[in-house]
């Protein structure tokens, strides 16, 4: 299948995914959500697919939501690709490269294994976009490398190149650029060798723990999502954004 925003392969037991807006770094619009969500769920489906890899086209893998785009955070494509990305029942390995920001970068930390380059460049743009974590980001960035490293991360929106996302816990190794679907598809067929039933019980047992705290993550993230979207500090966010500037958030402390 090849379409605007995905494009997905199917070969011997490894359904690859790439998401394909390179022009905008591969930037997460409502059609792309559906995309994604539809590719997951047809890989789920098929018996024949043991394991997705999961990558982005022209050097970059995702720089988040699209803020040129006319989209609502809570419209139902968002809400698919959220619930088809968490609910995936099979080995998924991420190949990450230069941009990965927001959904970029919070997506990943429900793969299993990620492959990072040199040219990664990390971000989870919340706080300074005056909103909160998403795709359960809140609970699975802590799971993935501790409360207090995740803290750091979530408050500063500090960038986070291979050698620090190695660091902390967040990739499984770095990889030269030229080598990375290479490695991605070698770690594929490794896994897809073993019997889907066998790889699939496995996940559910390293996920089961995780299930419920999971859902309380993506209830709170909503309900203060909603609060924080159009917030006087997300408008002046997007306005900068808009206007290639940085924000100034403390003169909305003087209005």
């Amino acid at each position: 299948m090849s379409t605007e925003c995905v494009q997905t392969r199917v070969q011997g037991g490894i359904t690859s995914i790439r998401l394909n807006r390179p022009a905008k770094k591969n930037a997460l619009n409502a059609e792309a959500f559906y995309q994604i969500a539809s590719a997951l769920n047809e890989a789920r489906e098929n018996d024949h697919v043991n394991v997705v890899v999961l990558s982005g086209e022209g050097g970059n893998f995702c720089s988040g939501m699209d803020l040129s785009a006319s989209f609502d955070e809570g419209s139902k494509s968002y809400d698919d690709c959220v619930k088809a990305v968490i609910e995936f029942d099979k080995p998924v390995i991420a190949a990450v490269n230069g941009i990965a920001i927001g959904g970029g970068a919070t997506i990943p930390m429900h793969c299993d294994l990620v492959y990072v380059t040199p040219s990664l460049k990390m971000r989870l743009p919340f706080v300074n976009l005056g909103l909160v974590p998403e795709f359960a980001s809140s609970y699975m960035l802590q799971a993935n490398i501790g409360a207090r490293r995740a803290a750091e991360l979530m408050y500063t929106a500090k960038w986070i190149d291979a050698e620090l996302a190695m660091e902390v816990g967040i990739a499984t190794a770095i990889v030269p650029e030229k080598e990375l679907m290479e490695r991605a598809l070698q770690a594929a067929e490794e896994i897809a060798q073993w019997p889907v039933g066998a790889l699939k019980a496995t996940k559910q047992c390293l996920k089961q723990a995780h299930t419920s705290n999971i859902q309380q993550a993506l209830d709170i993230e909503r309900t203060l999502m909603l609060q924080q979207a159009g917030s006087p500090e997300n408008t002046e966010a997007i306005m900068a954004f808009m206007e290639k500037r940085e924000p100034d958030f403390k003169k909305l402390l003087q209005s």
